[in-house]
């Protein structure tokens, strides 16, 4: 095993340290060393930022930094009129709060459900959504089961193949058992198909859950528990009956992931900030005794907490998206046509990511919460040759880019809406109002020690007039963590405390391609 650099294990110590005072969030651990590591020093693509996005003359365009929410603007009550850029808001369904991811299926959205503050009040569980009338969201039911009472997490997925929700029950950072198979045939009324095992508590599956996806043909859920990095395929070819047919830990702490189209790929998030590739074709064709390798193991000095892979092709030729939730690595561009040879070729950042502007990101988000400014959960516009990708941006809100040439990246518009300060005690499902007791921007210690270790952290850019703002924060942004799903020209978001949000972008900047079809990774 060679030795590892200094600087990387400062990186990791800092992690560590960041992690140990997290109500909940992600843990982080070291990929098995069995498997090669490649690691990729990305200092000459990480520290630009994307084009700003040309806006409209009906625009409340951002007052800084792109992607900043200034202390000003919090502390003077700005941030709760949002910000908007070639994009207007149609109508929405707040509810109690968006969870932390929701999906949707037909003229359906699901909104996930965040334990405990889940069960407060009338609605417990998931909230389904009527979205026939974009400006009128309708609550047309709730689903109960234990999965979905426990808290979905980042587990809540669709198969369009099947028209199948399943959702895996998280109360905090992992769950155990607990998993919800649904006929979304009927989107507005789902029917539960597992009352047995996954539903009876005396029936668990034995899985861990934090995240999840479907294998294309809607056959194979795949969950992921992050502490530890246990992966299990779960068998839904009787969805009445599901069970685990293969199980395994490819790392010590795994997040969200991404199937190639013929299922036989899986590209896993690493939490340590990076990229797994397994070969999952065992399991694909149903093999006796499936074995699932680790084909590669790719990792980055730049952002950590991986979230999620998309996987695309541009030209017949793979890539995939990959979005960092910490560290303000944003989303890397990674050409995957080697598996064993995974190469980052662009990365889509923010102003406010790069790590000249991280004093000034610390003195606008402190007294806002555990998150700063980062990327979460991504959307292409197709899989094949995208032309667009909308992203959930925690406290940036919903950016959208052109993506047409994957290493010539532009920001085209974004709207980030207003910040429900002083509402928390009514965001019961919200993770954000939940997590505001915090105000520290805890997961972004290793983007300012990597400044640090670079000479380009400021202390005294730090400071503002919220910099003692140190618990109890002031809800003065909103988390926007769930992936925008595309409509022809609409947007259809969720965030933690504005809840569901139809959005319209402006035809000036994105025309649906004939073959639009929105794509997570899963």
């Amino acid at each position: 095993m060679r030795p590892l650099p200094a600087r990387r294990i400062r990186r990791y110590l800092v992690i560590a340290a960041a992690t140990a005072f997290l109500p909940f969030g992600t843990a982080i651990g070291q990929p098995p060393l069995s498997t090669p590591d490649s690691v990729q020093e990305l200092d000459d693509i990480a520290d630009t930022a994307v084009p700003r996005a040309h806006c409209d003359d009906t625009s409340l365009a951002e007052t800084g930094l792109q992607g900043d929410v200034s202390a000003a603007d919090r502390n003077s009550g700005r941030s709760t009129d949002g910000y908007r850029c070639n994009i207007t808001r149609l109508g929405g369904y707040a509810g109690h709060g968006g969870g932390i991811t929701s999906t949707s299926f037909g003229h359906c959205v699901y909104m996930g459900s965040f334990f405990p503050g889940d069960l407060v009040g009338p609605t417990n569980g998931v909230q389904v959504l009527d979205v026939s009338d974009p400006a009128n969201p309708v609550l047309t039911a709730t689903l109960d089961a234990p999965a979905m009472l426990a808290g979905t997490w980042e587990s809540l997925k669709v198969n369009e193949t099947r028209k199948l929700l399943v959702g895996v029950g998280v109360p905090a950072l992992t769950g155990y058992g607990l998993i919800a198979v649904y006929d979304v045939s009927d989107c507005a009324h789902p029917v539960l198909l597992n009352p047995g095992p996954g539903t009876d508590l005396a029936l668990p599956v034995p899985l861990t859950g934090h995240e999840g996806g479907f294998s294309p043909d809607g056959k194979t859920y795949w969950s992921s528990g992050v502490v530890p990095g246990i992966v299990s395929a779960v068998d839904l070819t009787d969805p009445a009956q599901p069970h685990v047919i293969w199980q395994g830990t490819p790392g010590m702490s795994m997040h969200g992931l991404g199937l190639s189209a013929d299922g036989n790929r899986m590209y896993l998030a690493n939490n340590m900030g990076g990229m797994s590739v397994l070969d999952t074709s065992a399991v694909q064709r149903r093999d006796p005794d499936p074995q699932v390798p680790v084909l590669s193991q790719t990792s980055w000095t730049d952002g950590w907490a991986t979230q999620h892979v998309i996987p695309v092709t541009y030209g017949g030729k793979p890539f995939v998206f990959a979005a960092d939730e910490a560290g303000s690595g944003g989303v890397k561009v990674i050409d995957i046509a080697e598996d064993s040879r995974p190469r980052v070729v662009n990365s889509i950042k923010l102003e406010v990511n790069l790590i000249a502007n991280r004093a000034a990101a610390i003195a606008s988000s402190m007294g806002g919460s555990i998150f700063a400014y980062d990327s979460h959960y991504c959307a292409a516009d197709r899989p094949v040759n995208p032309t667009a990708l909308a992203c959930g941006w925690i406290s940036s809100g919903v950016r959208v880019f052109d993506v047409r040439d994957p290493l010539q990246v532009r920001e085209i518009a974004y709207y980030n809406p207003g910040a429900r300060t002083g509402h928390n005690a009514e965001l019961w499902n919200s993770p954000h109002a939940l997590a505001s007791i915090i105000g520290i921007p805890l997961l972004s210690a290793p983007s300012v020690m990597q400044a640090l270790d670079q000479g380009a952290f400021d202390p005294a850019q730090a400071l503002s007039p919220r910099s003692g703002d140190v618990a109890f924060g002031d809800v003065s942004t909103d988390w926007c963590m769930s992936p925008p799903e595309w409509r022809g020209s609409q947007l259809w978001a969720t965030c933690a405390d504005n809840g569901f949000m139809t959005l319209q972008l402006a035809p000036e900047v994105y025309s649906p391609p004939a073959d639009q079809h929105s794509t997570a990774g899963s």
